[in-house]
């Protein structure tokens, strides 16, 4: 075992990783930030699902690892990086659709303070591209000249996702999307998926391991999603496709719900021990206030938990379509659907290619519409009346 065993399908990545983990233990005994090696600022790059906030907090652990090779997985510093409960490694996560200057500020002084444990302070900021260009700009100077012991691991979708001057001072690592059979394997060694299930859970979410963990252990994320793909059958007329819209988001917004429950979940118990819980479920006095803001934080999380959930519904239904051009135009690619080949060409055989792109860029309309902030069931609405004109 080893923190490297969940970067499903990256071994060239956890291989760098590794290097430069090593190269940091060097560096704390002395020696010097070869190039190649460590650095004091990273950006880790890569598609949804490809586990850049997981390598990051991987690479975090074996920073922090005092084993040789560093990376362990199993020492008191890798738990707890894993965990979230190192005092070292603090982990952003923008909990809004941005996030503000006032915030960047308040992590620029704590990320300046000397690690407790004498190895590195880290700052993991997952979802880096939400900073206002203002918040940016506060954050500029401090992965420019960062304190001797401070790393900062910063996560984007692409380097163009970050203003230039922080991605110029930065190493990227770019994560690809894990193939399929990766992420099955990966569901089958791990969780005990049947093969079956975890082959159609891997198919299904393209790469995210996460999704494809739940699609393969949750009947109510196979079911929320069954009705995302079961809209192309519903655009019989005007009535229809307004119901399906809202039936979308309806769906959308349960799985988002579902998301986050679970996560406010297993945050507040971290939270609780790490705040000394003790056996009967009692807090100490005085941990109420920090109890109370993170109620506050998993509130206003909620609206880009949903945000997430809306445009994985539209990814599921852009790939439906894509499943159906590929079969208009008899390309040999393995189909994301396939165990619903027989109602794809049907609706291949009903329509041309080019009415199927056309319904492609209506869904991906639909995705520019949120971005701009219009009402999802407005925005939705619109697709589906695109999706039924052809």
């Amino acid at each position: 075992m080893s923190v490297w065993d969940d970067l499903v399908g990256q071994q060239a990545v956890a291989e760098r990783l590794a290097a430069a983990a090593a190269a940091g233990a060097r560096v704390l005994a002395g020696g010097e930030r070869a190039a190649g090696g460590m650095t004091h600022a990273w950006l880790f790059t890569g598609p949804p699902g490809s586990g850049r906030a997981g390598a990051a907090r991987a690479f975090a652990a074996a920073l922090q690892c005092r084993e040789d090779p560093p990376g362990c997985g199993h020492c008191p510093s890798c738990h707890q990086v894993l965990q979230g409960t190192h005092a070292d490694v603090e982990v952003v996560r923008p909990e809004g659709l941005s996030y503000s200057v006032k915030e960047a500020r308040e992590l620029v002084l704590r990320a300046s303070s000397a690690p407790t444990g004498g190895r590195w302070r880290i700052v993991l900021f997952e979802d880096a591209d939400r900073s206002t260009e203002a918040a940016a700009n506060a954050l500029l100077k401090a992965i420019e000249e960062p304190p001797p012991r401070t790393v900062w691991l910063l996560c984007a979708p692409s380097p163009e996702d970050l203003v230039t001057t922080i991605r110029s001072r930065c190493r990227v690592v770019t994560l690809r999307t894990p193939p399929a059979a990766a992420i099955a394997e990966a569901l089958i060694q791990r969780d005990g998926i049947d093969p079956k299930v975890a082959a159609e859970a891997a198919r299904a979410a393209q790469g995210d391991l996460a999704r494809a963990r739940r699609l393969a252990t949750d009947p109510e994320a196979r079911r929320r999603r069954a009705e995302v793909l079961a809209l192309p059958g519903r655009l019989n007329g005007l009535a229809q496709a307004v119901n399906a819209a809202a039936a979308l988001v309806a769906a959308a917004e349960a799985d988002a719900k579902a998301i986050a429950e679970e996560l406010n979940e297993t945050e507040t118990a971290q939270m609780r021990r790490a705040l000394g819980e003790n056996d009967k479920g009692r807090m100490p006095r005085g941990t109420a206030g920090v109890l109370k803001e993170l109620e506050k934080r998993q509130k206003s999380r909620a609206s880009r938990v949903e945000r997430d959930a809306l445009d994985r519904a539209l990814l599921d239904l852009a790939f439906y379509y894509r499943d159906v051009l590929a079969l208009q135009l008899g390309s040999a690619v393995e189909l994301v659907n396939g165990d619903r080949e027989a109602e794809l060409r049907a609706l291949a055989s009903a329509g041309t290619p080019e009415a199927t792109l056309r319904r492609l860029e209506a869904i991906m309309e639909c995705r520019r519409r949120l971005d701009a902030n219009v009402q999802p069931l407005l925005a939705f609405e619109a697709m589906t009346m695109a999706l039924r004109a052809g």
